[in-house]
């Protein structure tokens, strides 16, 4: 289920384009990924893919260039369409000694920038283009003079409110407790640790504070945690501390729950001896960088003020600061979960007894529901025991180890897909908003044609993963000939995904035969794959209402997105025969309208307007026409091995294969065909087939291949052997031809060496060929030799696959 995870290395002045790395809404998605580099980590936003060899500084097309770490990592760029836009020093600079995670959004014009595992969090820098360019959606992953490694790299779609988007988890999905939760401003971005600072709530141990014996309340494992207090015995539960001021244990308290503090330079010695009575290490230390500070340079304090002192990797607006940016000893706290030490719960699986001994506080400092489980006079809240069911035990495993260290650890094993979406649902169960987060962003990382089902199953019935959802469904819909082939996961996707899947903008598919069989598999529920030949069958001896039955209805929502008029003649005449059509009135209706299009109706006014009539293109790569003997057809493009080097002959390469109506000869020479050269004399000779005469050029673009070509391109040799009659006519097996355009009495070539194109229209520019022939079916200009077809280069263009 899991797909191993790849780094990609950028060599300099290289860019890589990936055909997934495409925003779903023209200029409006984000990007997230990792990156391993010491300078000028470089994305590009393009209305186009760029090619092998694109570099940015020589593109004249419009884009946008965010450049991480530029001036050897002292500054962070932004170019519009080459001329630098944002120049900003000491902004979200690279790392070179580990992979750093990063994030760059563009919303009409807003480019956004951020730092860390989550998309639209830790905002580092925001500019907003006065001329936004709303029409970049392909992004590049480049560098300039020194390699970059790439990894994890996601293309997130981008909703109006998309700086909330990961907000959405705020604890408001539990049983009808949002209202409540909200009027409290719960959010998970104002609760942690902080809020149990001085608080009765949970607390355990005693201090006794100061000549009027002040009472101040704390939690024993977060004291043993983050030093050594006297707390060691049961009935340990007062500390003594009658000859320290109030103040003084304030500022330490302060420090361990929060990471921060503030105190005046006078008291600054008797924060340090506290901090060292207890063994709180890293307070120590700071105590002491500061007062040495001092001494050196009074001017840097002033003693009317307070001393400010953080703990060196807490960071101030971050959500969750426990316990990484906490002077924690993770490992110490770790023992006390295993050991049970000071715990005040015990929890209980049904079928697994006793689990863990934990700290309600630890509990509660993740989750606002645990809190308010434990405090607001629940059974929870008086009893030291919580019965759980229905829950994974190693999904909570996982669950524990994260609220005791902050970091989500999984082994890597068969089931690690499997445990990753327990635990997923877990968090969302409990609150536990930063490890929901987490699963989610480690979802997207291991994203893959294999697993998107299963993850789109679970997260499905989850409002707040609505981002996942959504780029499950995008994954689906680009691989939907594989993700409906591969297994019958899909069939058990409810149908408000599969509707979404199968109307999808970004739906990949080799032929809507394919929809039409994922359709029908998916109504019935089919337990094993078929295909409508199948199904028809299965209509001879039963009912719709039988063989669908709950999803008969949305079977008839879903038949209208196959879009019918784009299948071939044939096809559409043996659905109609089927027992399809006689069992489903609307299945009838539908094929009798592609029929009819494909017949009649092919350019009537409007049609080009409506989505039942336009291909996907996106299952077809766009080799469009731009000019005669350009270098944007199929057959240059095979040349090039599909884009993997300089062009070579295509028959040297052995990509294509090209035969003449006459046999090979000095002058039939089917590498003339596609070189790019001209050649002077070049002819197919003529040959008897049905009883007449015809000359042709046939070329098969391989096995694994299929243009539905739009347009052609035809050079004249050096004779004067001027063709007026002919056909450009394709196949899909060399055999049964199919008329795409005719040409009678065609004036167009009248000079030698002269080059020509044509498009092709109506539903024929539809349908994919792998064969294509230019087949003279008339007399040339030629008195002498007027069967000779006289043509010395053919490109072809289109929809290649």
């Amino acid at each position: 289920m899991i797909e191993e995870k790849k780094f990609l290395t950028v060599a300099p002045f290289q860019c890589a384009w990936r055909k997934d790395l495409k925003f779903r809404e023209a200029g409006r998605g984000c990007v997230a990924f990792d990156a391993f580099a010491h300078n000028d980590v470089t994305v590009v936003f393009r209305e186009n893919v760029g090619s092998q060899h694109y570099h940015y500084k020589r593109d004249n097309s419009p884009h946008y260039t965010v450049i991480l770490g530029s001036h050897r990592n002292r500054r962070l760029k932004i170019e519009v369409d080459g001329k630098t836009v944002v120049d900003e020093e000491g902004v979200a600079l690279c790392c070179s000694s580990t992979f750093q995670s990063y994030w760059i959004s563009i919303y009409d014009g807003l480019i956004s920038v951020g730092k860390g595992r989550y998309p639209f969090q830790n905002l580092v820098f925001q500019w907003l283009d006065s001329n936004p360019n709303c029409s970049v959606r392909y992004v590049g992953l480049s560098c300039w003079d020194k390699h970059v490694g790439y990894r994890n790299v996601n293309v997130l779609p981008l909703p109006h409110n998309h700086m909330l988007l990961w907000k959405q988890v705020d604890s408001g999905e539990y049983e009808g407790k949002e209202e409540e939760l909200e009027g409290e401003q719960m959010s998970y971005e104002k609760w942690g640790l902080e809020n149990f600072l001085e608080s009765w709530e949970l607390s355990d141990v005693l201090f006794i504070v100061g000549k009027d014996k002040r009472l101040v309340p704390a939690h024993k494992v977060i004291l043993q945690a983050s030093g050594n207090f006297p707390v060691s015995l049961p009935n340990e539960d007062v500390i003594q501390l009658q000859d320290m001021s109030y103040p003084i244990l304030h500022a330490l308290l302060q420090y361990i729950y929060t990471g921060q503090t503030q105190i005046s330079e006078a008291q600054l010695g008797s924060l340090r001896a506290l901090s060292l009575q207890f063994e709180v290490i890293p307070l120590v230390r700071q105590c002491e960088e500061t007062a040495e500070r001092f001494k050196l340079n009074k001017k840097l304090f002033d003693s009317g003020k307070s001393v400010e002192l953080s703990y060196p990797s807490f960071q101030p607006h971050c959500c969750m600061a426990f316990p990484s940016q906490l002077p924690m000893n993770v490992k110490r706290l770790k023992q006390l979960q295993s050991t049970g030490d000071y715990s005040d719960i015990n929890i209980y699986i049904e079928g697994h007894g006793l689990v863990a001994q934990l700290h309600k506080v630890i509990l509660s400092l993740w989750s606002v529901p645990f809190s308010k489980m434990f405090t607001n006079g629940m059974s929870e809240s008086s009893s030291s025991e919580v019965f759980l069911s229905d829950v994974s035990p190693e999904a909570f495993k996982v669950m524990l180890e994260f609220l005791y260290s902050g970091v989500l650890s999984l082994e890597d094993s068969v089931e690690f897909g499997t445990l990753l979406l327990q635990v997923l649902l877990l968090a969302d169960q409990f609150g536990v908003t930063h490890l929901y987060q987490e699963c989610c962003k480690t979802l997207l990382e291991c994203l893959s044609e294999d697993s998107v089902c299963p993850i789109l199953q679970a997260v499905s019935s989850i409002p707040s993963s609505k981002l996942i959802e959504e780029t499950c469904e995008r994954k689906f819909a680009m691989h939907f000939d594989y993700c409906t082939t591969a297994s019958l996961d899909f069939i058990l996707l409810d149908e408000s995904n599969f509707s979404n899947i199968v109307q999808h903008q970004d739906l990949t598919v080799t032929s809507e035969e394919r929809v039409l069989n994922a359709i029908l598999m998916w109504g019935m529920r089919a337990k094993e794959l078929c295909g409508w030949e199948e199904v028809s069958e299965l209509h001879a001896l039963s009912t719709p209402d039988l063989l669908f039955k709950d999803r008969v209805q949305s079977l008839d929502d879903f038949l209208p997105f196959v879009r019918f008029p784009l299948m071939p003649r044939d096809l559409l005449k043996k659905l109609g025969q089927s027992n399809l059509g006689r069992h489903l009135p609307i299945f009838h209706d539908l094929v009798r309208e592609g029929i009819s299009y494909v017949e009649f109706e092919s350019l009537r006014p409007g049609n080009e307007q409506n989505l039942r009539f336009q291909h996907r293109r996106s299952s077809y790569k766009e080799l469009l026409y731009i000019s005669d003997g350009d270098s944007n057809g199929v057959l240059y493009f095979a040349g090039t091995s599909y884009g993997e080097h300089q062009w070579i002959n295509p028959l040297l390469e052995k990509r294509i294969t090209i035969t003449a109506s006459s046999p090979p000869s000095r002058y039939t020479d089917p590498k003339a065909l596609v070189s790019r050269s001209y050649q002077g004399t070049c002819f197919a000779g003529p040959r008897v087939e049905g009883g007449q005469i015809h000359a042709w050029w046939m070329v098969d673009i391989g096995q694994d291949h299929q243009l539905m070509c739009n347009h052609y391109t035809l050079r004249q040799d050096g004779s004067r052997a001027f063709i007026r009659c002919w056909n450009l006519q394709g196949s899909l097996d060399g055999k049964t031809w199919t008329n795409l355009r005719v040409h009678e009495n065609d004036q167009t070539m009248c000079k030698a060496g002269q080059f020509a194109s044509w498009p092709i229209t109506g539903p024929q520019a539809l349908l994919p060929f792998r064969f294509f022939r230019v087949v003279l079916t008339g007399r040339t200009t030629d008195g002498s030799n007027p069967h000779n077809l006289c043509i010395c280069f053919l490109e072809l263009y289109g929809y290649f696959h």
